[in-house]
């Protein structure tokens, strides 16, 4: 099994980044996607969410309105945009995955840095 992150890098504020995360070895289509973030000294935070049909996403609260989730189960892939960033967004993304059976899997993370 294998999720992929990509995507990430130095941006100033009000900059956009698009992550991608490419996953392998289980089915895709029926599995829960999401994106979470851990920034430096904080506990790892969900950002965003979406289901198997791609409906009903949800998100943190902080980031309602400037990010969006989306998914290719053709390209086993999900999505991240992310638009106007500001400093506080800055840390580690990590894919998850949970799969029809139950089992979670986590990529290895892509840093995000926003900063002037």
């Amino acid at each position: 099994v294998q999720l992929v992150e990509s995507g990430g890098g130095l941006v100033q504020p009000g900059e956009s980044l698009r992550l991608s995360c490419a996953a392998s070895g289980f089915t895709f289509s029926p599995s829960h996607m999401s994106w979470y973030r851990q920034a430096p000294g904080k506990e790892r935070e969900l950002v965003a969410a979406i289901p198997r049909g791609g409906g009903n996403t949800n998100y943190a609260n902080s980031v309602k309105g400037r990010f969006t989730i989306s998914r290719d189960n053709a390209k086993n892939t999900v999505y991240l945009q992310m638009n106007s960033l500001k400093p506080e967004d800055t840390a580690v993304y990590y894919c998850r995955a949970l799969s029809i059976m139950g089992t979670v899997y986590w990529g290895q993370g892509t840093q995000v840095t926003v900063s002037s």
